[in-house]
């Protein structure tokens, strides 16, 4: 096991390819937003209190209906074949044995019942909606019918941000051989090697339910450009009718649409700038929780994501109000750096170093923070 989740980032960018590295860890433009995630948590200082017994420290949380071994769910990614093959079996996996809930992205690359398959935890679901309905409802009913108990609506994503990055790497699908893209992937041969014995990444839940074929081009268009720009606030109606289970809204980014998240009778919202690769200089999720959490935090599960590298991070989160994080990139570095045990280890690095954190502030359960454990530097 490495020391922390930064070495695991570390250890992935050496085995990713550019391209592939540089969509996992890329932000929108010039990558303020994802800078800003990140400094917000080290903006905050903690606040110990000395002299408390902490030899018990617990740290469950219950979150949307069940009960999570720390109040962190791994969140939904997309494209994670491109990192490691199976990769979203792996993740739920990994959230499993680590007694967290798994949301399985629209834009996976496993199909949702092959991950129901894999293991009996908690499964969710992350949900775009493109402007042919019925594939939005195809999937809803395919993850209900395999026991899927929540749903998450991204909202933040009606088209798709500016990503410098991936312009630069000529990361567009399907790839398109260059010089440099050749020269790139010679320098990974492992990379190449799981590629080739696995087969690339394909969006399969989406060509399952818009019946594209098995042809990449297809599922990424049916992802990317035909997604529905009408959609509003009054489609939360029709979502009720369509999914029978909870509803939460991801991609909150002011107490003006948590308020309206709230009057729509949603379970619960995420505050999140899409990890900084939407809007550049959107609002940073961590800063805009207090005065979230003040006003909504009795009637509304709000959870937060963007920035989360260590235990101490979730700490702060949870004493400013939020129920859960959601992970995102941080199990990414471990599963594309380690493998399969790469993502449990980071998983275990981030519970150790939260429980520390918890006796070192002199609390003794998760439920013990509150906005008086932190401050603003």
């Amino acid at each position: 096991m490495l020391p922390s989740v930064m070495d695991y980032r570390r250890r992935a960018q050496k085995r990713l390819p550019r391209l592939a590295f540089d969509y996992l860890e890329g932000g929108a433009e010039n990558g303020i937003a994802m800078a800003r995630n990140a400094s917000a948590y080290a903006d905050l200082e903690f606040r110990p209190d000395v002299l408390v017994d902490v030899s018990e420290c617990r740290l469950e949380a219950p979150v949307l209906g069940a009960t999570a071994a720390m109040p962190a769910v791994v969140g939904p990614t997309g494209l994670n074949g491109l990192f490691w093959p199976e990769a979203d079996i792996h993740l739920a996996r990994a959230a499993h044995k680590a007694g967290l809930p798994f949301v399985l992205s629209t834009a996976s690359t496993s199909l949702l019942e092959d991950v129901r398959a894999a293991t009996s935890g908690e499964l969710w679901l992350q949900l775009y909606v493109q402007r042919d309905r019925r594939i939005a409802e195809h999937l809803m009913d395919r993850a209900w019918q395999s026991g899927y108990t929540v749903l998450f609506l991204t909202v933040d994503v009606p088209v798709h941000g500016n990503r410098d990055h991936d312009k630069r790497n000529g990361f567009k699908l399907p790839l398109r051989p260059s010089r440099r893209l050749l020269l790139d992937l010679a320098a990974h041969p492992g990379w190449c090697w799981r590629m080739l014995r696995h087969g690339g990444p394909q969006l399969k839940n989406l060509a399952v339910s818009s019946n594209a074929r098995e042809n990449i081009t297809e599922q990424a268009s049916a992802l990317s450009r035909q997604m529905d720009l009408a959609l509003t606030w009054d489609d939360v109606a029709w979502l009720r009718r369509a999914w029978r289970g909870r509803i939460v809204i991801k991609g909150i980014q002011g107490l003006a649409d948590a308020r309206r998240a709230h009057s729509h009778g949603v379970d619960g919202i995420v505050l999140s700038n899409h990890g900084g690769r939407q809007l550049e200089s959107a609002p940073c999720p961590l800063e805009v929780l207090p005065e979230v959490a003040a006003e909504l935090g009795q009637s509304l599960e709000i959870l937060v994501d963007g920035g989360v590298r260590r235990g101490s991070d979730i700490a702060k989160a949870a004493a400013l109000g939020a129920r859960a994080v959601l992970l995102g990139r941080a199990p990414l570095y471990g599963l594309a750096g380690r493998g399969p045990a790469g993502a449990d280890e980071v998983l275990a690095i981030l519970r150790a170093e939260l429980e520390n954190t918890l006796r070192l502030l002199g609390r003794n359960r998760i439920g013990a923070l509150d906005a008086a454990a932190v401050r603003r530097r």
